[in-house]
């Protein structure tokens, strides 16, 4: 597709989404009618979101954001992904509160450094280019979570996934955690239990484990999260058997990520089919026992959640129906309404 043909097609898609996403609204419950969690620690799902919470106060919000990220993929395609796990690494730290944006300070060290973001969460500076963008039209009046919570679902609608209405109305935080990022994050390297009883804790449960695991079908990983599999797995001095059962992608893997530490950034594509296209082929990867990480293949260790893989890997427009009401759900852990936290003027700071 050439320059032309792009430019038109997002004049296009930009009418649409304008025309039509106050319409997706009635798809879902209404913010009053959210079905609410907490689990004592002021996580959890709240119910004081509302769909249309900017419509006043700032109408060309989502506008503003949707440019925003088209503008950042069209110079890098990774950064769909980047955006998406930004989204999911902010909620899964003490809720949805643009904490993982704040740069440390005297007060606190903060998140960016935490060890699952340090040199692998991207896209801080999008979302300060979106804000700055939105704090000449609306100022004070965006929060930097809902800016992360929105440019999250157009990350995936860029990339040919599915279209949902975002809850508004999120607070910032005042400060961050790098502890808490240490502790509360998934592991690529942790058993499908743990990471369970992480979702768990939140209010989510192991459907959501499966499907936002989806998110995975775009990106990419370092060698370093699962290069264990291609030479020595469990201590074996051998490729993991399900690899190995694919020789050539082993082999492409290992030509990527060769067996010595200076290979340990490097990238490769989480779903090989379809790296910047949003679809079920990292289902169909897992059925083929050729998911990339162990955090990925091992959801087919459970019965539960393989059966619902099988159901995904056959059923693209079901992946995408249960991953935007997933992510709707996992958007409302732990968020601040009304009063608390604040309306930063610049996400990385927050006074």
């Amino acid at each position: 597709m050439d320059c032309k043909n792009i430019s038109y097609w997002f004049i296009s898609y930009l009418a649409i989404l304008t025309l039509f996403s106050k319409d997706l609204v009635s798809s879902f419950p209404s913010g009053n009618n959210y079905n609410g969690y907490n689990n004592g620690h002021g996580y959890g799902l709240t119910s004081n979101l509302d769909y249309r919470f900017y419509d006043r106060s700032c109408p060309r919000l989502q506008m503003i954001i949707r440019s925003g990220v088209w503008r950042a993929f069209k110079d890098d395609s990774r950064i769909a992904a980047s955006l998406l796990r930004l989204h999911f690494h902010d909620c899964f730290v003490n809720g949805c509160d643009g904490s993982i944006l704040l740069n440390d300070s005297e007060d606190f060290k903060g998140e960016k450094n935490a060890r699952p973001n340090r040199n692998s969460v991207r896209g801080f500076e999008v979302i300060e280019d979106i804000k700055s963008d939105i704090e000449s039209s609306c100022p004070l009046t965006v929060s930097c979570a809902d800016i992360v919570a929105l440019a999250a679902r157009e990350a995936v609608v860029v990339t040919g996934g599915p279209f949902w209405p975002v809850p508004l109305g999120r607070r910032d935080s005042l400060t961050a955690s790098e502890q808490a990022a240490n502790t509360n994050l998934p592991s690529p390297f942790e058993p499908l239990e743990n990471i369970t009883a992480k979702f768990v804790t939140l209010g989510l449960d192991l459907k959501d484990v499966v499907v936002l695991s989806g998110a995975h079908t775009i990106g990419f990983a370092q060698c370093f999260v699962f290069k264990h599999r291609l030479f020595n797995f469990k201590g074996s001095g051998q490729p993991d058997p399900n690899l190995a059962a694919s020789s050539s992608l082993l082999s492409k893997l290992k030509d990527t990520c060769p067996n010595v530490d200076s290979s340990d950034s490097k990238l490769a594509a989480l779903d090989a089919a379809s790296s910047v296209k949003f679809d079920n082929a990292y289902y169909v990867n897992l059925m083929n026992n050729i998911g990339l990480l162990d955090s990925d293949q091992t959801l087919m260790s459970d019965p539960t959640a393989a059966a619902l893989v099988k159901s995904y890997s056959e059923n693209p427009y079901l992946f995408s129906r249960d991953f935007a009401v997933s992510m709707v759900k996992m958007g409302n852990v732990g968020v601040m309404t009304g009063s608390d936290g604040v309306i930063r003027a610049k996400c990385g700071f927050p006074g």
